[in-house]
């Protein structure tokens, strides 16, 4: 099996390569990324010394795609993953939408004319902003929980399934992440080609990029640990927003299992995420800081911030029953994994984060 992954130096496409040449060593694994964010160089050169061919090239360009081994699969995990993308002035939401979108198109174009098959990783940021914030929730437990009654449709205390709501608005990225799944299945169905959306929950781990906007579970346990100054934003500044929460190193095995049975009768558009077990409120994670780190003064801003919503988890019940997949990483390990990395890469933050 040949493997193209795009955005192969960063988090999840890294995880991606380092486990796909451990489970899968006949494989040849390859990737390419424009190593725009900090950090890539440092996954650049882990993978080289593992036998992952690593290629410099944007999606925006198509010249840049020319030049990239043929392969059975593409993988696509090359995004800018923050909700909050596109947002700021000068032309931010325009290279929003072609690092996710144009890129996306350009990608799929290399797949058509290659006859390969397409994994593309979304968002659980497809489902509509105003039903989510529309969730009717209560406080319990220093979290917000769903009500049991009143839920909308595709919401169950489970969480929300891959049948809510996916109307605008969504956000300027999670438009551009729609977007690109529709032309997926599109260009799956014109020319034939096996694709898969994978809808992704917050995924966390060891080595994340120190983002906050990308990967908050991991950025809020290495800001504890550096005693950065941290607040809880919006929803009375109480830090009882709800997320699930993934270990990235839990999705290879499911994408092996498409890849390698790709004519299997099953949804093509499914969630994979945490779920209900694998959740925790910002202000939990911070009760699990204190007791690793120490205590550590959050701070507290009631204002809300664009298109944040009380809970968020996602329920991955289809990918279950279709594939046998659930979360196998327990919450607890995932934090204590980032932790101990925080412990040995003390300046993790200064190394992978934009200044």
């Amino acid at each position: 099996m040949r493997v193209l992954i795009t955005g192969i130096c960063g988090f999840v496409g890294a995880t991606l390569a380092r486990a796909f040449r451990s489970g899968w060593p006949d494989w040849e694994v390859s990737g390419v990324d424009n190593l725009m964010r900090p950090g890539s160089e440092l996954n650049r050169a882990a993978l080289r010394q593992i036998g992952v061919r690593v290629l410099h090239g944007d999606l925006r360009h198509p010249g840049d795609l020319e030049p990239l081994p043929a392969g059975e699969w593409i993988i696509d995990a090359a995004a800018n993953p923050s909700v909050l993308a596109g947002l700021g002035g000068g032309g931010a939401s325009r290279t929003l939408v072609e690092h996710n979108l144009v890129g996306t198109i350009n990608l799929l174009e290399l797949a058509r004319s290659r006859g390969s098959g397409v994994i593309l990783l979304s968002t659980s940021r497809v489902y509509g902003i105003r039903q989510l914030a529309a969730i009717p929730v209560t406080v319990a437990s220093r979290r917000f929980e769903p009500s049991a009654t009143g839920l909308p449709a595709g919401c169950s205390p489970a969480g929300v399934a891959e049948d809510f709501s996916t109307d605008p608005p969504l956000s300027l990225y999670g438009s551009t992440k729609r977007a690109s799944e529709i032309l997926a299945l599109e260009y799956g169905e014109t020319f034939g080609l096996p694709v898969f959306v994978n809808r992704c929950g917050v995924l966390a781990g060891p080595g994340q990029f120190g983002r906050f906007d990308q990967g908050i579970f991991s950025y809020w346990i290495h800001s504890y640990r550096a005693r950065r100054p941290l607040k809880y934003i919006g929803f009375d500044g109480e830090g009882a927003q709800v997320r699930d929460c993934l270990d990235a190193r839990d999705l290879p095995p499911l994408l092996a299992a498409q890849m390698l049975r790709p004519g299997k009768g099953v949804p093509r558009v499914m969630n994979l995420a945490g779920g209900l077990d694998h959740s925790a409120s910002l202000r939990e994670l911070s009760d699990w800081c204190a007791g690793r780190f120490g205590s550590h003064e959050i701070g507290a801003d009631p204002v809300p911030r664009p298109f944040d919503v009380p809970w968020l988890v996602l329920d991955s019940a289809l990918a279950g029953r279709a594939w046998g997949w659930r979360p196998e990483t327990p919450l607890q390990t995932t934090w204590s994994e980032i932790a101990d990395h925080a412990d040995r890469n003390p300046l993790w933050l200064e190394m992978t984060a934009d200044h």
